[in-house]
């Protein structure tokens, strides 16, 4: 089949339409941007939502000597009267900051001196423009020279950092007698890395220092564009500046941009012979609400179209976790020694909703000082997304999908194996008790575990989640029997079991089926995992193993209590 490529990693707009990439069209935000026009414009949203690849798309659209034709047949390029007043008309500054970081605040400096640096270094037909006085071209080489390679060690001072993108945005509307557009891409990651590294008042005064003279009364400026994951309270960065126009979650404007919609996923399903796929695609990547629209995280459903073109055997899994450390939800997670909180946890993971206050505006010096501050941290960033219409800025929260659920089931699970590893004798005594079938101790010491860590109610969650949950907490336990063999979701017999455990110096097999008790039917449950044990024949490979004696358990949860029951053979 010829088809196209698909674009994972990709946020060069040029590279993507011209290297035959699938293309999810998103110039209609270049229409609706205009028309509403503000002069600053902040785009907040989650990592991995298209932001970089929107930004690239914003410059090649407006940039003087840009292809036209990456646009033919994009929805942009039916607004003829708008593409001929804006297209290819206006000089456009574009950086991205994700990469201004470092363990002291030198070094993310020098690496902030170094992204302006190479985006001056784009406009070097200014040094021959005549209509630059010499104290002008002082200034440009004053910001070309900084970082170059094989220079020596310059670095900009701060008030020519400072002053960089005024500096730029000036020179060129000398050059071209055009104002012009500018663009900031993760303008915020300096302030995250330098909140974790301990350097936030020094990147903060830098980072005001630049965007002050070149966002507020510029008069070389046609317009700016700015994209972040918080939005940082004006007291902190944004001091002054009154033209400022917000596209938050919050916002109805723009807010199917970032972001695939259903239809736009149901397309490149159709295209790739994946429709079938159509149902776990959105059950996994599906669930985030932008305001009045619902969107798929882009970054997930390439990646798990690219994963189901090389193998359809695969099952969906989590993408987006494996993009950044999840130290946000880390850090939310360890507050839930507060029994409030632990069970407003309770209900999302069920998949109901919990109403909150949402501040908008942060600082990333404050965001973890509170439990209020970390919810609206959760959703700004993603793990949690709104329900229904805001009523002010209460906003009732959820986790938006199966993927997220499984990141929040997992640092859960984490957080109950270290209280775990703090109690020995516990584990020692259940495995003990497990052994030796001594169900009633089973019963009794599983329940004292479960009740280390939040509940799972009997609630719209699937079925398959809730037992996989428990299914954690048992291998949480088992993680520290150093010998025991432990085996989970293996293939024996004709089936996959949860749990096989093999103790060789005592030629012990165990066989452990985990059921979820829905409305506390727990004999029934129980019951079901025995039958499910026995018709599958999971012991086949611990009596090849020579087990002499097996072990099989039917254990049955619902919130936090459990029934056990042993058969033997």
């Amino acid at each position: 089949m010829d088809r196209q490529k698909l674009p994972i990693g990709i946020d060069d707009f040029a590279k993507l339409r011209t290297n035959d990439f699938y293309y999810v069209d998103k110039t209609g935000m270049i229409t609706e941007l205009l028309g509403n026009w503000g002069e600053v414009n902040l785009f907040t949203r989650p990592r991995r939502f298209g932001k970089s690849l929107n930004m690239s798309m914003l410059r090649h659209f407006f940039e003087i000597g840009t292809d036209k034709s990456l646009y033919d047949g994009l929805a942009v390029s039916r607004e003829t009267k708008l593409c001929g007043e804006y297209m290819g008309r206006y000089p456009v500054i574009s950086i991205s900051l994700k990469t201004v970081e470092g363990d002291d605040y030198s070094g993310a400096r020098s690496n902030l001196c170094t992204v302006i640096g190479n985006e001056a270094r784009r406009f070097q037909f200014l040094l021959d423009d005549e209509n630059l006085t010499e104290d002008d071209k002082k200034q440009y080489r004053q910001l070309i020279n900084a970082g170059a390679p094989g220079e020596d060690a310059y670095v900009m001072t701060d008030s020519v950092l400072m002053g960089s993108l005024k500096t730029l945005s000036d020179l060129l509307f000398k050059h071209y007698e055009k104002r012009v557009i500018l663009l900031i891409d993760e303008y915020d990651v300096p302030l995250a890395k330098a909140s974790i590294a301990g350097y936030y008042g020094q990147m903060i005064t830098m980072i005001r220092g630049m965007f002050h003279p070149a966002l507020k009364s510029n008069d070389s400026l046609f317009f700016a564009v700015l994209t972040g994951c918080l939005r940082v309270s004006k007291e902190s960065i944004f001091t002054g500046l009154n033209n400022l126009k917000m596209y938050t979650l919050l916002d109805a404007e723009c807010d199917e941009y970032f972001g695939f919609t259903d239809e736009e996923v149901r397309r490149m399903l159709a295209a790739y012979e994946l429709t079938e796929y159509y149902e776990v695609t959105r059950e996994w990547y599906d669930g985030y609400r932008v305001a009045r629209t619902n969107v798929y995280n882009p970054w997930d459903v390439l990646n798990w179209c690219n994963q189901l073109l090389n193998s359809r055997n695969k099952t969906p899994k989590s993408y987006w976790a494996n993009s950044s450390g999840n130290a946000e939800l880390k850090r939310f997670i360890h507050y839930m020694g507060d029994g409030v909180t632990r069970a407003q946890m309770e209900r999302l993971i069920s998949g109901q909703t919990v109403q909150k206050k949402i501040e908008e505006q942060l600082t990333y010096d404050s965001m973890y000082d509170s439990i209020e501050n970390m919810w609206s941290l959760l959703f700004a960033t993603g793990y949690l997304t709104q329900s229904g219409t805001p009523s002010g800025n209460l906003a009732r929260l959820r986790i938006p999908n199966a993927e997220i659920r499984w990141i929040f089931s997992e640092m859960i699970l984490k957080m109950f194996e270290e209280e775990v590893a703090k109690d020995g004798e516990a584990v020692n005594a259940f495995c003990r008790a497990l052994k030796n079938g001594n169900v009633g101790d089973v019963e009794q010491l599983f329940t004292k575990f479960m009740e280390k860590t939040i509940s799972i109610r009997d609630t719209a969650v699937k079925k398959e989640f809730k037992e996989s949950f428990y299914h954690g907490i048992l291998l949480g336990i088992f993680m520290f029997k150093n010998d025991w063999s432990v085996d989970s979701n293996r293939e024996s017999g004709e089936g996959y079991f949860d749990i096989a455990i093999e103790i060789e110096d005592e030629s012990v097999g165990i066989i452990i089926e985990v059921k979820y008790a829905e409305g506390e039917r727990f004999e029934a449950a129980c019951e079901e995992a025995i039958r499910q044990i026995n018709e599958n024949d999971y012991a086949a490979e611990l009596r090849q193993d020579d087990m002499q004696r097996i072990l099989k358990y039917g254990i049955a949860c619902y919130k936090k209590k459990c029934r056990v029951i042993l058969e033997r053979g």
